[in-house]
This record gives structure tokens, C-alpha cells and sequence, in this order.
């Protein structure tokens, strides 16, 4: 266990004014007001600075920014902390500043192009002991001066291992996370996944879930099955359920095998607090309840597992005027006080309201995976995309070409690389292998051992490690023909078993780009409001979204009421109204809207709960539902909206159904505020997600959706919170 520096004790330079930077470009002087706008205008062009208003526009302003920026020592980015929106040093940033005096004092006063140089000449071990003299901020900024030759070559050198039942990062090693999401966490399906992708040799590094369904019950359930297909396989590695931090903490106190405890980050305070529900004090108190508590504390050095990426920060809004790529650095020193087993990057996970193409996708990670390597965490890699972007298969294959070039840790295992229940596109066992064999990689050691032991490895007659007998077929694990062809039934999307060598044989492969292709142009269909009107009458209300591209491109148009729709509305005294909204598929409006809606309608009815006539608003974003909630005072907003299509052709007409409610009794608010820690809430969010034929069938989502409004009404609560009451208050009941 670490010892972990108190807040208090990290000392940080008060923020300074900004001052201006400047420089004569030929027959020009160019400048920048303030070290936040030189950061960003010294970066790649990308979607999501472009729309902070964060990117320059040309290649002179930028070279003009990086010529300035090389040209600052690191003593002056130490002395000049980035303030939040308030002016004050906020909690990730103080967190970046609990470096290693001694390798910072040895390079304060470089400049930032002669660190560059010098990190290019220096063996790793140097690279790697320097990197634990520097803040996120000055890693972001050399990345910002580096090639992709240099990005690469640097990350290179530095190794940063892990070990709990494996190890990873070793030199040689490339592992694998195996991800085997499932719509409605159906535990066949889930269990079919995990078979497909050990048989294919991954999951060395992790056997990790994202649930569809948070909650303690589920998360708990879940993990059990999963530690069952760990015992029952015999592969050696761990296990975890990606759920909050919160749910986690709950499922060890019931002593349920949280073997590695995950949780998402932010590089700004206000996102973490307000939009994931963490603070540093909740990550500290995890660290030190696992340290204590957790199922691997004898055998592990470490167990905590970081999800980060570009833009979350600009996405809600809550970025503080920083720029992606600083942002992301800032992730990884808050990471880095934990010293965790895994840090996963998806940059590419969002959209294009952050990266718009395959070139900024690529960019970005090598950007994400040489910061983190240099700031100290063990680096995996998920360079994925959605099909609202302009992010193709292709590009994703070109940057785990560069990565492993790179030496990432690991790589995702999405089986043929689409997730079922995130409804995006991240890598597969498949690419895993072919990288493996492409680069002259290996699994973990003692999960190799593990593969030769059941065939899925073998050695050729040279000694060198090959494919084996048993490579790719999953129905080893099974125990019978029955029992597979039950556990093939509950899992969608699936293709077919068949390779060629380490890749999807053909038809495989042209079945899953098939089903991409309709995806894609469901994200592109329209509302048709006269076909949802013969449902039941709607009020058709506007977003500041007037283009479908408009839309896609920038979220933060349909989180806002257009002019004329704010007028329209006005309060009404009715405690639920309900919201519709294409968001990034319209398919799944129409399809689930005439099996749902009524259901719905005749469930609220029949509970005498007051529901106003539902909202239609063509290019909306979930969080369109507040300004909404707050135009006609209602307590609940139940917002059903389109999903961005992922899976097969059916999950492009998947919906969700959020539930936002709005804090408007000032006790309620008190109680929220101290359950969160965050003192400007003002909604709680919950979730039912898939909602479609292949994971929660609409007519059965509908009477769902009314018993979540009876809880919500009934507890004043949504969210964490509410998860946290129907615990208490079942257990209450449940006898000892």
C-alpha cells in the first residue's frame, strides 16, 4: 500500500495573471493571450478544441505557438498552475503537482525543446525516472512539439509494468483486456464471450465487464459469474465489473470478489464531481479500501484500473478552457497518485464532437499513450470509434500498427470488435493475435503458460510460439452441444466462429461491415413527426440544432431550447413530462415508440401520477432535458431518446430511457449536495439503456420505466442516490 499526500501537503504556486505570448513570424507578430490558449493553439487541429474555440486555424499560428512554447522552461509551467473558471487551482490539478523533486530539480530550468531533445537521447530508464518530475501539463506540452516518429520512439523506451496475477507491460508482451459486454448482461451471453475471446488467447491482462445495469444486485451478480469462468477455465487473470466506484464499494463491503476496482476520470474537477460522481477523497477512501479489503491485496502490487479519454471534459462543458490533449495529461496525474494496474485510453469513444476523423483519432493516441507512459502509468490502448464519426475500421488498424510500434500494454478484446451494449467499435482478440504475430509479441508469461496447457498456444519446430489446435474455439470451455448452442441464442451479433490464420475469415468480416454500413445510415434517418403523432398526440418543440450535421457535430446545439420552443413552454403543474428525441438515431424511435408509449402512458395513469403531453424535439442531446424540466417546473423529466447505433443492424434501434430529475425542494438539494460533494447540483440522472427487440423489449421497458418514476418520486431521488436508498431500505426489510 502507498501512501497517499495529503491535498493540503502538495504544494502548488498560487495562479499568476496570464500574460501574453508573443512572437515576429516574418512580417508578422503573432500572440496568444494567456498559457491555456498557447497550449491549445500549439496542438494538432482537432474537432473538439475547434469547437471550445481552443485550435488555430492555420499551420503558421500553429508552428508560431510551438516555437514559443519550446522556448519556455519547465520552471515557468511549474510556477504558472492552470486555473479553474473561478481562478483557483482545483483538485486533479494539485494532484499533478505531487511530483519527484529531485528529477524535476534536474531539468527545471530546460527549456521545453531541450527536454524534448534530451528525452529523445536518453535510454529509457532515464525517460522514465524524468517523467516522475513532471505535471501533466508539461507532458502534454512536449507531446504538442513531437512528431509521430517521436511519440512513438520515446513511448518506446519507457516501460511501465504491473502485476497482479499476471503481468503486464513486460518486455516482448502484448496482453489483452477481454471486454464481454452484453446488452442486457445476460450471464450466457456474457459467458460465450469469454469463452470465444480465452480461446483466442486474450484476456491476460483483464476479464473486465461494462454492466448495462449499475446497481449493486446486478454489479454483484456479474462479478460471480465472472470469477466462476476465471475458476472454471483455470486462465490465469482477474477480474473486474466497470460499473461506479460506488457500486464497487458496496459489492466489496458484501464480500463479493472485486478483484481490480475501476472507475472513469476526468482532468477537471468540476467534471468529476458534477458528471461522474467522484472526487479525490472518494478515489483515496477506494484505494485504501481495496488495500484493506480486496480479494488480491496479498498478491497483487497493484489494483486500481483508470479509464480515461480525450474530450469528456469539453463534452459537458467542463473543461475550464483547457485544451483535449492537456486535459487527458491531467487524467494521467491523477492516475498516477494510485499507482495502478491498468489505465485504459478510448479516445475515439465520443464522437465527432471531439474527433472527426481517423487522422485526429490516431493522433490523439499516440498524443494520450506517450503522456501516460511518460507521466508513469501502464498504458492500454483502445483506439475505437462511433459511427456518427468519421472514424473507419481502417484507421482504427493504423493506430494499433503505431501503438504497438509504441509498446502499448494491451489492447480491448471486443469480439469482432463490436460491443454489444456501448453500442461503439474497439479492438478484438482478433486484431490482438495479428498484432502479436505481426510485432513478435507475447501474452503475459504465466497466462502463455496457461495457453500451452490447453493448445491455444503451441511452439513450432524453431521454438517459436505459433497458434494452436485449440486457437479460436470457444466450445472447449463448454459442457456440451446444448449448453453452447444455448449460450449462442442469448448472444447477439455474432457472425461466425470460422478464421483465416489470426484474422475473421471473409464472410465474417463482410457480415460485420454489412451491419456497420446500416448502422451508419440509421444515424443519418429523420424523424418522421406524423407517423410518432398516430401513437398519441405530441408537442413537437426545437433545439438550437437546425441541420442534421449541425447536430452530429456539435452536442452542444441539442442540449438548448431554440428560441421560439422556450417561449412555447411555460410551467405547468404536473410532476412528469415526458421527452422524445431522434439523438443519434431516429430508427430507434420509431421502431420502440408504438410498444413503449402506451404501455407507459396507461402505467403513470394508472398510478395517478400527473404526466403532461409528451415532447417531440427532432435533434436533441440528453441533456436537452433540463432546460426543458426547468421550462414547465416538473419534477421528473423521462426523456426517451435514440442510442448511436453500434452491434448488428437490429442495436440501430436501440433507445434509453433517462430519468432527470430536477432538485427543486431545498432539503432534497441538501441531501444531494452532500451525497454527491457537489454544491452546484441541480438534477440527478438514471438510466435504462438497450431498450430494443435484442436486450430489453419496449413493451416491457414501458412498465420498467413506470416503476423507476414510482421510485423517483417516492425517494425525492435519482442516481447514485437513489441506488443507495432502495439498497438500504431492501435490506432493511430483508430479515438477518
Amino acid at each position: 500500500m502507498i501512501a497517499l499526500t495529503p491535498l493540503e501537503q502538495i504544494p502548488v504556486p498560487a495562479p499568476k495573471p496570464e500574460r501574453t505570448y508573443s512572437i515576429q513570424c516574418f512580417e508578422r507578430t503573432i500572440t496568444f493571450a494567456g498559457l491555456k490558449r498557447l497550449l491549445g493553439a500549439a496542438d494538432y487541429s482537432k474537432a473538439g478544441d475547434r469547437n471550445a474555440g481552443l485550435a488555430v486555424d492555420g499551420e503558421t499560428e500553429r508552428e508560431a505557438a510551438r516555437a514559443i512554447l519550446s522556448d519556455l522552461t519547465l520552471e515557468h509551467l511549474y510556477d504558472h498552475p492552470l486555473a479553474d473558471d473561478q481562478g483557483n487551482v482545483d483538485t486533479v490539478m494539485r494532484v499533478n503537482y505531487a511530483i519527484d523533486p529531485s528529477a524535476f530539480g534536474a531539468i527545471a530550468t530546460m527549456t521545453l525543446g531541450e527536454l524534448k531533445d534530451h528525452l529523445l537521447r536518453s535510454p529509457g530508464a532515464e525517460v522514465a525516472r524524468l517523467g516522475r518530475g513532471l505535471t501533466g501539463v508539461m507532458a502534454a506540452a512536449v507531446a504538442k512539439l513531437c512528431d509521430v516518429h517521436e511519440l512513438i520512439y520515446i513511448a518506446r523506451k519507457i516501460l511501465r509494468p504491473s502485476k497482479a496475477r499476471t503481468q503486464l507491460g513486460l518486455p516482448g508482451t502484448l496482453s489483452s483486456r477481454l471486454q464481454p459486454n452484453h446488452p442486457a448482461d445476460d450471464l450466457r451471453g456474457i459467458a460465450l464471450l469469454c469463452y470465444w475471446g480465452l480461446s483466442m488467447g486474450a484476456g491476460d491482462a483483464l476479464m473486465g465487464l461494462n454492466p448495462a445495469i449499475d446497481t449493486v444486485e446486478n454489479v454483484s451478480a456479474c462479478l460471480q459469474h465472472l470469477d466462476k469462468l476465471r475458476r472454471s477455465s483455470g486462465a490465469p487473470t482477474q477480474i473486474c465489473v466497470l460499473s461506479h466506484v460506488k457500486t464497487q464499494l458496496a459489492c466489496l463491503e458484501r464480500g463479493v470478489p472485486v478483484e481490480i476496482l475501476f472507475q472513469s476520470l476526468a482532468g477537471t474537477d468540476r467534471t468529476n464531481v458534477s458528471e461522474f460522481d467522484i472526487s479525490v477523497d472518494l478515489l483515496d477512501r477506494a484505494y485504501r479500501s481495496m488495500a484493506e479489503k480486496g480479494p488480491l491485496r496479498d498478491i497483487a502490487k497493484q489494483f486500481m484500473y483508470f479509464e480515461t479519454g480525450q474530450g469528456s471534459e469539453f463534452t459537458y462543458g467542463k473543461h475550464n478552457g483547457i485544451d483535449m490533449t492537456t486535459t487527458e495529461a491531467l487524467c494521467y496525474g491523477l492516475a498516477r497518485r494510485y499507482d495502478p494496474f491498468m489505465v485504459n485510453n478510448v479516445t475515439g469513444f465520443i464522437g465527432p464532437e471531439t474527433h472527426l476523423d481517423s487522422f485526429e483519432m490516431v493522433l490523439a493516441n499516440l498524443q494520450d499513450h506517450f503522456m501516460g507512459k511518460l507521466l508513469g502509468v501502464p498504458m492500454g490502448m483502445a483506439p475505437c470509434y462511433t459511427l456518427h464519426s468519421h472514424i473507419t475500421l481502417e484507421g482504427q488498424q493504423m493506430a494499433t500498427e503505431l501503438l504497438t510500434a509504441a509498446g502499448a500494454n494491451y489492447y480491448m478484446d471486443v469480439g469482432l470488435n463490436t460491443d454489444r451494449m456501448l453500442a461503439y467499435f474497439d479492438t478484438s482478440a482478433h486484431d490482438d493475435q495479428t498484432l502479436r504475430e505481426i510485432h513478435h509479441k507475447l501474452p503475459a508469461p504465466e497466462y502463455l503458460d496457461w495457453g500451452f496447457s490447453r493448445g491455444i498456444f503451441a511452439r513450432d519446430g524453431n521454438g517459436t510460439v505459433t497458434r494452436g489446435p485449440t486457437w479460436g474455439d470457444p466450445r472447449q470451455f463448454g459442457s456440451s452441444d446444448a449448453e453452447f448452442r444455448d449460450l449462442l441464442a442469448a448472444t447477439p451479433a455474432l457472425y461466425g466462429f470460422e478464421s483465416a490464420g489470426p484474422r475473421p475469415a471473409n464472410r465474417v468480416s463482410r457480415a460485420v461491415k454489412m451491419n456497420q454500413g446500416v448502422g451508419r445510415e440509421a444515424i443519418r434517418a429523420e424523424l418522421r413527426v406524423e407517423d410518432l403523432q398516430k401513437i398519441t398526440p405530441m408537442r413537437v418543440i426545437r433545439t438550437e440544432a437546425n441541420t442534421k450535421e449541425a447536430h452530429l457535430n456539435s452536442p452542444a446545439l441539442g442540449a438548448r431550447l431554440s428560441a421560439e420552443s422556450k417561449r412555447m413552454l411555460t410551467p405547468e403543474t404536473l410532476a412528469v413530462q415526458i421527452l422524445i428525441s431522434d439523438g443519434l438515431s431516429a430508427e430507434a424511435v420509431h421502431y420502440n415508440m408504438k410498444d413503449l408509449l402506451p404501455v407507459l402512458l396507461d402505467g403513470l395513469a394508472g398510478r395517478r401520477i400527473g404526466v403532461g403531453k409528451p415532447l417531440l424535439a427532432p435533434y436533441g442531446r440528453v441533456k436537452l432535458a433540463e432546460p426543458v424540466a426547468e421550462a414547465l417546473d416538473a419534477e421528473l423529466i423521462v426523456y426517451l431518446i435514440g442510442e448511436r447505433p453500434g452491434g448488428d443492424a437490429l442495436a440501430s434501434r436501440s433507445l434509453s430511457a433517462y430519468f432527470v430529475y430536477q432538485l427543486k425542494n431545498a432539503e432534497v438539494r441538501r441531501q444531494a449536495v452532500q451525497a454527491s460533494g457537489n454544491a452546484a447540483i441541480r438534477f440527478e440522472y438514471t438510466v435504462i439503456s438497450n431498450i430494443y427487440s435484442g436486450g430489453l423489449p419496449p413493451a416491457e421497458a414501458g412498465a420498467v420505466i413506470v416503476e423507476k418514476v414510482g421510485d423517483i418520486l417516492t425517494h425525492q431521488a435519482a442516481g447514485n442516490r437513489l441506488e443507495a436508498m432502495l439498497k438500504k431500505s431492501g435490506s432493511a426489510a430483508t430479515p438477518e
